[in-house]
């Protein structure tokens, strides 16, 4: 017998089914993985201006597209990084025609995947990106002496999306004093009575960067430089790629004193998955250096360039020797890292950075494709699904959103 289903029967039926692929969807949203954004990557000279370096294919580096894509790596700040020069007009021209090669380069990857990644400005663009299903491209500077000692380049990188400036890099440079200055030129030891910390015009690219809704980044900075920093900007500071001094005590990695500063002004440190940041393996340094030697000489070169040599196969079968002499820090020492600065911090005031393709890299988070381990090995360590959503990017968004809060009441 054919039944009949009454009107006011069928519409509650079709009310329950609603509400049941409704509540279907938000289970599977609540599942999905969170945004994961990685605060530090670096990118060759000639970065998209070679086929080898064309990341919308199969490239030698840790970070391409595809890497990207297949790992879940939502979002990544591409940084601008040039090395440390004379602090001359020559120095600076010099610096901020390297930078300038960096920023065509991230630019050229822009015009030619819009389909797959695009530039986000603004954590309301990152996380839109990530619904529309694409990749989202930051910039950050890595050491500000690609400025050229001229406060209005930082508008000018503000304008070509630049979000973050790192103030210093491996040696002193015009704005502050660095955490490693470089003895061959007799500069001062960090923390020794010749430290001088941050100059006036690195207060005044503090300043600049606060009205901006640029944050300041304090990576590589002295602990004078970072105290100066935290006393000048009215806005939060990160560490885009740091460590714990406490647990590995390199230079580079910041005292508990400096870590909870940093927490109290409302900052965050990214927790960076670099090597000698978290195993101290001399034997291993000493390897890489006359590997790095040997190649450079081989091909005709006085020094080391890591564009040109790293790629070269004798290298890469070099440093495949010495990872199997000297392994890799892991996952679990890099998640030991973080564990300690959530407990220094609190886990609003902690992220992740890799350092990829700046020698950054361990065993279980070698590339891109690997960020799914990184999560496991969080959720392992018994982070919450709501910690492992801060450390991967929400704590970052949320002092970037500060910064922007302080820009706009200007």
């Amino acid at each position: 017998m054919m039944r009949f289903i009454r009107p006011a029967l069928a519409s509650g039926i079709a009310l329950a089914c609603g509400a049941a692929l409704a509540l279907q969807a938000h289970a599977q949203e609540t599942r999905r993985p969170p945004l994961t954004l990685d605060t530090n990557v670096d990118i060759p000279f000639n970065y998209m201006a070679v086929p080898q370096f064309d990341v919308g294919r199969e490239t030698p580096l840790r970070v391409d597209l595809g890497k990207m894509e297949r790992g879940g790596l939502d979002a990544a700040f591409f940084v601008i990084w040039v090395p440390q020069g004379p602090l001359t007009p020559e120095g600076y021209t010099t610096a901020v025609a390297q930078a300038t090669q960096k920023y065509d380069g991230i630019g050229h990857m822009l015009m030619r995947y819009p389909d797959r990644i695009r530039i986000a400005t603004s954590p309301a663009t990152v996380r839109d990106n990530r619904r529309r299903g694409l990749l989202s491209a930051l910039i950050g500077i890595e050491n500000a002496y690609s400025l050229g000692h001229d406060l209005h380049r930082l508008d000018a990188a503000f304008d070509r999306g630049a979000r973050y400036v790192g103030l210093v890099h491996v040696g002193n440079n015009d704005l502050c004093s660095s955490s490693m200055p470089n003895a061959d030129l007799h500069e001062p030891a960090m923390n020794s009575p010749g430290d001088r910390g941050m100059s006036d015009f690195g207060r005044a690219v503090v300043a600049r960067a606060n009205a901006l809704g640029m944050l300041v980044d304090v990576s590589h900075a002295s602990d004078a430089c970072v105290h100066a920093a935290l006393d000048a900007s009215r806005a939060p500071i990160i560490a885009s790629h740091s460590g714990a001094r406490a647990v590995l005590g390199h230079p580079r990695n910041l005292p508990d004193d400096l870590v909870r500063a940093i927490a109290a002004h409302g900052g965050v440190v990214q927790a960076v998955a670099y090597k000698e940041f978290l195993k101290d393996d001399p034997a291993r340094k000493a390897e890489e250096e006359a590997l790095q030697a040997r190649v450079a000489r081989e091909s005709g070169d006085a020094e080391y360039d890591s564009d040109k040599h790293d790629f070269l196969p004798a290298m890469v079968a070099g440093m495949a020797q010495i990872d199997r002499r000297h392994p890799l820090a892991t996952l679990d020492d890099y998640v030991a890292q973080i564990r300690h600065l959530v407990a220094v911090a609190g886990i609003d005031h902690v992220g992740i950075a890799s350092d990829f393709d700046g020698g950054g890299g361990i065993t279980g988070w070698n590339d891109a494709s690997e960020t799914p381990r990184l999560t496991a090995a969080l959720a392992a360590a018994g982070f919450s699904d709501e910690d492992i959503a801060k450390l991967w990017g929400g704590n970052l968004l949320r002092a970037w959103e500060a910064a922007l809060r302080v820009a706009d009441a200007r």
